[in-house]
């Protein structure tokens, strides 16, 4: 707005150069003379004018000044900041990459330990192609899990019966046996694992099923005997859990009489896994308490009875004391009456009127 001002000033200041020109050409001394009071005039108005502009422009000056001063203030400010917050994600940054790197180290490492376990276990399934090694690692998870659950007094490893035969356990609940046999029919599940269709797996299912009838009449034959104190059935342990579902849970026949279950049932053969043993186990641990607890309540009982003879004679050896001393207190009351009238005898003898006998002592010569 000053800057108009100024602009409409120096143009009226031109016009009146300009008129005091052409006044000037006319040769008019008095308006010459009025041209410069005006001049003049516009002069000082045009200095007032200049001065307030300078002093606004001035004042304008040192508001901006002071605006672009707090303006840079706060943006230092927070450039600071901001510089701050770099700085602290720049170091978890750097901190994540090198957790991220440990973490990298131990994966390749890990990966290192599977790789290695996977040489392992494909060493041990190499191992485990040998049927007699398969059955010596079954035996040696049989007996580790009845390590876990029964005392040592009541099975048996490796248990030789009279005709030669060698059952892998026996359980012994009293004086009977429950045979144990450790079965590991691998080669015929692999089979049965490994065909790709249904139409050659139902082959290996039905040689699977006719290598475990052999393993069941084996064991029935062959351990199933009451005459050596056995128990009229016996347990085939399964060691692997997928091998028990596809032998027993699986089987398309189970509902018929003509499933392997059944027919294991027939033999008097109870197919039990590592979980349903366990379970098995823990009911056997359970009766032989019971059975512990039955022997202690008939020693206990066998001991009362004993007590009561021992009481009864005590108590006829208390009786007859007790006849003794009613005896003896009846003698005793006898002998104190007794006591009391020969006392009384006394005294009364004693407490006679003696005086005359007095007197003729007294008159007998000295």
């Amino acid at each position: 707005m000053d800057l108009a001002i100024l602009i409409l000033l120096g143009a009226a200041l031109l016009f009146l150069l300009l008129l005091v020109i052409q006044s000037f050409r006319k040769g008019g001394g008095s308006s010459i003379s009025l041209m410069q009071q005006e001049v003049l005039s516009l002069r000082g108005q045009l200095a007032d004018a200049m001065l307030k502009n300078q002093s606004s422009v001035n004042q304008q000056l040192a508001q901006i000044t002071s605006q672009v001063n707090s303006r840079l203030g706060q943006m230092t400010e927070q450039l600071q900041k901001s510089s701050g917050d770099l700085n602290t994600r720049l170091d978890n940054a750097a901190k994540v990459v090198q957790e991220v790197s440990k973490g990298l180290g131990s994966l390749q490492e890990a990966t290192k330990q599977v790789f290695e376990v996977g040489k392992d276990i494909a060493g041990l399934q190499e191992i485990l192609r040998a049927p007699k090694l398969r059955g010596v690692l079954g035996e040696l998870f049989l007996g580790d899990l009845l390590d876990q659950i029964l005392p040592k007094a009541h099975y048996t490893l490796q248990h030789r019966f009279k005709s030669g035969e060698v059952v892998d356990a026996v359980i012994r609940i009293s004086d009977n046996l429950v045979p144990v046999d450790s079965k590991f029919p691998l080669e015929n599940f692999k089979r049965i694992i490994e065909t790709a269709s249904e139409e050659e797996r139902k082959p290996a299912k039905r040689k699977f099923i006719a290598d475990v009838k052999k393993h069941i009449d084996a064991i029935s034959g062959k351990y199933i005997l009451p005459d050596e104190g056995t128990f009229d059935f016996a347990l085939m342990y399964i060691p692997a859990e997928n091998v028990y579902y596809e032998l027993i849970i699986k089987d398309e026949a189970i509902e018929t009489d003509k499933g392997l279950l059944n027919y294991a049932f027939q033999k008097r053969v109870i197919p039990v896994s590592p979980n349903s043993f366990y379970a098995y186990l823990h009911t056997i641990l359970l009766g032989l308490k019971g059975l512990h607890i039955e022997e202690s309540t008939r020693e206990i009982l066998q001991n009362l009875a004993r007590l009561s003879g021992d009481f009864d004679k005590f108590r006829g050896d208390f009786e007859l004391v007790g006849k003794h001393l009613t005896n003896t207190k009846s003698k005793f009351d006898d002998a104190d009456k007794r006591l009391a009238k020969f006392g009384d005898r006394l005294q009364s003898l004693s407490s006679a009127d003696d005086s005359p006998l007095v007197e003729e002592t007294k008159k007998l010569p000295l």
